[in-house]
């Protein structure tokens, strides 16, 4: 494992890395840098019809009142760059699925309609993202409490997330916070203590009397129900359930309680383990017109990949790579593999603060912004039908 100075902690990045661009004349300069000088020059609410309109006409070269797709693409170059202004664009083929995404009715061309589609539900929001960062189960137990993760495989010790977190929290203009618990009644059903007060399935390969910690059994249920074993831990208005006392709170956060069901665990905070009840979070950055989900916290292959899985699925979402610790080496990667291969992003906290001005564009995330659009639009269509 690197050094928290280091680029990841974990794992190199595995998202896509801006290219150093070659000297190129004015005008191709003029294209490259449009976006950032709109995104450095004028704040979300100061975008008017004339912005819109002026990008159009600023990559629409031959000036026919078409977008077509080499000049969709010298628009995508320009929107996906770095902090440094490096292009995050490749290849032209990148952008080519996008592209038949705005254009509706496969002409070849966006024309303006579709581009006003594409400027107020894509572009928009990758310029000037509304960004949640949720700290994750950052509590006393995890900590030094009875599952204390320095004494789990990958030797992680808890505590080294909280001045990455309390750097975050100060320094970035989160549209909203959010502070999650794991708040178990005292027969919670994680407790292995707990393992004698339900039957076991006839398929479970172990006896109650047999079982050791981190075990998973299958309890009968109804319905069958497969539970990894841990010990007591975060029980409902415990010292151990508490936030560490060195995670700086925020005014106006949001607080979620999970894994408050006896029956069943709950590893998201979105979520509970059997995907039956869901917590009021999504429910909360809907209301605040989120658009990018920034995961934290502990334990970053349980609770933070839970969470970060299921928030991958609805939002643009980011792991903070060296805000996160975990139990096992090999499932955080698995973790991070898991958010990559869904247009997710696993980046260093020295990152975030321009990915959340806008100033840093990973075209990853904005392959998640159209791949969400796609669905939205599919699902209306069959709506309609």
């Amino acid at each position: 494992m690197e050094e928290n100075g280091g680029e990841s902690i974990h794992t190199s990045p595995g998202a896509i890395s801006p290219v150093t661009p070659l000297p190129q004349s004015k005008e191709s300069a003029k294209l490259d840098s449009f976006f950032d000088n709109l995104v450095r020059s004028k704040k979300r609410e100061e975008i008017s019809d004339q912005d819109r309109q002026q990008a159009f006409e600023t990559f629409d070269s031959d000036q026919d009142g078409l977008l077509s797709v080499p000049e969709f693409v010298e628009m995508c170059r320009s929107l996906f760059r770095s902090a440094e202004g490096e292009s995050y664009l490749r290849d032209a083929k990148e952008v080519t699925g996008i592209f038949a995404l705005f254009d509706e009715n496969k002409d070849g061309y966006v024309d303006t309609e579709e581009y006003d589609f594409c400027w107020n539900k894509w572009i928009v929001p990758i310029c000037y993202p509304r960004s949640a960062f949720l700290v994750i189960d950052v509590q006393n137990d995890f900590i030094s409490g009875p599952l204390a993760i320095v004494n789990c495989p990958a030797k992680h010790k808890g505590e080294d997330v909280v001045p990455v977190i309390n750097k975050l929290l100060a320094t970035v203009p989160w549209n909203h916070v959010v502070y999650t618990l794991d708040w178990h009644p005292a027969d919670h059903v994680s407790f292995i203590d707990n393992v004698h007060m339900r039957d076991l399935h006839p398929s479970c390969k172990v006896t109650a009397k047999d079982v050791a910690v981190y075990d998973t059994v299958v309890f009968a249920g109804p319905p069958p129900t497969e539970q990894k074993l841990w010990p007591r831990h975060c029980v409902q208005n415990s010292w151990g359930s508490e936030i560490h006392e060195g995670v700086n709170i925020v005014e106006g956060a949001t607080f979620i309680h999970k894994g408050n069901n006896p029956e069943v665990d709950s590893y998201s905070a979105f979520w509970d383990n059997n995907k039956l009840s869901e917590t009021d979070l999504n429910q909360k950055l809907l209301e605040r017109g989120i658009t990018d989900v920034y995961c934290s916290g502990i334990t970053y292959d349980i609770c933070v990949a839970a969470t970060a899985e299921d928030a991958v699925e609805m939002y643009r979402t980011v792991v903070v790579d060296d805000a996160g610790r975990g139990i096992v080496e090999e499932d955080i990667k698995k973790t991070q593999k898991y958010i990559r291969d869904r247009n997710g992003l696993v980046v260093h906290s020295s990152k975030v603060l321009d990915m959340v001005l806008g100033f840093d564009r990973n075209i990853v995330l904005g392959h998640a912004a159209a791949a969400k659009l796609r669905s939205l639009k599919s699902r209306s269509s069959a709506t309609v039908k």
